[in-house]
């Protein structure tokens, strides 16, 4: 008996965890276990294993991009009965969710690797999703368009070019540079993330009346107990809610898409003349998936030089001689001066166009002034059906649907800039009518709760929460 004692003994200690082995949660990891109300995506008659704490080998490489996200965790974690509410509100639409990250696998890298060449905490790479559901054609009614939805003022001041050509705004290269930028300013403002987000919402001006107040009443200036909107106050809780379920998504028995950790897009020259719609069938792919990597065009066709294009790694040689087979060929677009007396039905009518088709191309209106040496895009030996679908798509196109393409949003957002009444950086008024709403129009979005209580319908399709 005493020797049975003692194999068990020895089989009991080598069974044992190590101290301090793989018992501490790593920096970045979420430590603590949700809330049961958390815990809602299985059946409630089914029993629920208990949280695993999660660890990061960091002596070997990221097993793909979520792993890597996860490993540059570095703010603080917001604790707060918010964060359940929009929690509950993403894992009980868990196929919007699945497509957005999925959709948000185009760009991740990145955004990851300009966040960790600055030194900056890996969650803002979530940051897209509160504010587009990682859809770069996103407008809001207040006019705040791309995956990071920059207002038309805040996009100046940050050098993003708009006009008629083209909308940095929407460019993924451009404009993740210019958030980046933004929100490096506005945390060296505050020294706290959490405010620098809420910033990011609602405007710096707004966020620093309000720690002001707080100072005067004898109250704390921490994020949670500022006096703001609704959405401003449910937009770190979005962004907390969905760092917690790429930290443990098997804990909610949410898969998330697998996208590999390495480049998914590169630039190559554009040629002159060519149409987004020529240049995808160049690429062998859907005008959908080109233009969802070159948003950026306000026009179907590149008119200037020194233009670049976004295509898969893998392809680029492949593009990069076709392209060049495209230039040798002499057919495309070019531009087009309007004379003196001359009227636009005739210009379209030689360009074997219908009148509708030149405005559609243009984003021209019947209503439209134009005059001697106004500037139009005509078609020179090529198809024109394919850059008409392009235009199409584009969101600020006079044809196309003026419904904000947003994501799903719970709370208003940083546009409620407007609301507090100040230039928030990327006036966040427009958050307002986009947060997540507002890739929703275009990207079929949820919309989480902007209150303590039971999530909204969605009005459209079911759209994530947004600032």
């Amino acid at each position: 008996m005493a020797k049975l004692f003692a194999l068990f003994f020895v089989f009991a200690l080598a069974a044992a965890p190590l101290p301090g082995h793989a018992q501490e949660p790593s920096a970045g990891m979420m430590a603590t276990t949700p809330k049961v109300g958390l815990q809602a995506a299985s059946d409630s008659d089914t029993p629920v294993a208990p949280a695993r704490v999660l660890t990061l080998d960091l002596t070997r490489d990221a097993n793909d991009i979520w792993d890597r996200i996860r490993r540059g965790f570095g703010m603080p974690d917001l604790e707060s009965p918010l964060v359940a509410e929009q929690q509950l509100f993403y894992l009980n639409r868990p196929a919007f969710l699945k497509q957005v990250f999925a959709r948000g696998g185009r760009y991740l890298y990145y955004i990851v690797d300009e966040l960790e060449r600055r030194g900056m905490p890996t969650e803002l790479a979530l940051l897209p999703m509160v504010e587009s559901s990682y859809n770069p054609l996103a407008y809001s009614r207040a006019h705040a368009s791309g995956l990071w939805q920059f207002i038309p003022s805040t996009g100046k001041n940050y050098n993003l070019t708009q006009d008629k050509w083209v909308d940095e705004r929407r460019d993924v290269i451009a404009s993740t540079s210019a958030a980046l930028d933004y929100l490096q300013s506005i945390y060296e403002m505050h020294g706290d993330w959490h405010l620098a987000l809420a910033s990011y919402n609602w405007g710096e001006g707004a966020v620093g009346r309000a720690l002001q107040r707080n100072r005067e009443d004898g109250l704390p200036t921490e994020y949670s107990r500022l006096r703001m909107p609704e959405e401003t106050r449910n937009y770190v809780p979005k962004l907390q809610a969905i760092k917690n379920i790429v930290s443990q998504p098997e804990l909610f028995r949410l898969e998330l898409p697998y996208v590999p950790n390495e480049a998914h897009f590169v630039a190559i020259e554009a040629p002159k003349g060519i149409d987004l719609a020529t240049a995808a069938k160049l690429a062998e792919m859907s005008i959908e998936e080109f233009v969802a990597l070159n948003p950026g065009f306000n026009r179907p066709v590149i008119t200037g030089t020194g233009q670049t294009l976004i295509v898969p790694v893998d392809r680029a040689p492949h593009v990069e001689m076709r392209l060049s087979e495209f230039q040798l060929a002499g057919k495309g677009w070019h531009a087009y001066e309007l004379q003196p007396g001359e009227k636009l039905a005739e210009v379209a009518q030689r360009h074997g166009l219908s009148l509708p088709q030149l405005l559609q191309l243009n984003g021209l209106t019947p209503q439209s002034k134009t005059g001697p040496g106004y500037t139009l895009l005509v078609p020179d030996g090529i198809d024109p059906s394919g850059a008409l679908q392009v235009a199409r798509m584009l969101p600020n196109n006079t044809f196309t649907s003026r419904a904000p393409t947003t994501a799903p949003r719970a709370a208003p957002s940083k546009r409620a800039g407007k609301v507090a009444g100040k230039v928030s950086a990327r006036s966040k008024t427009a958050r307002t009518a986009k947060a997540p709403v507002k890739s929703a129009a275009k990207a079929g979005t949820a919309k989480p709760p902007a209150k303590s209580v039971a999530p909204k319908k969605p009005k459209t399709a079911a759209k994530p929460p947004s600032r």
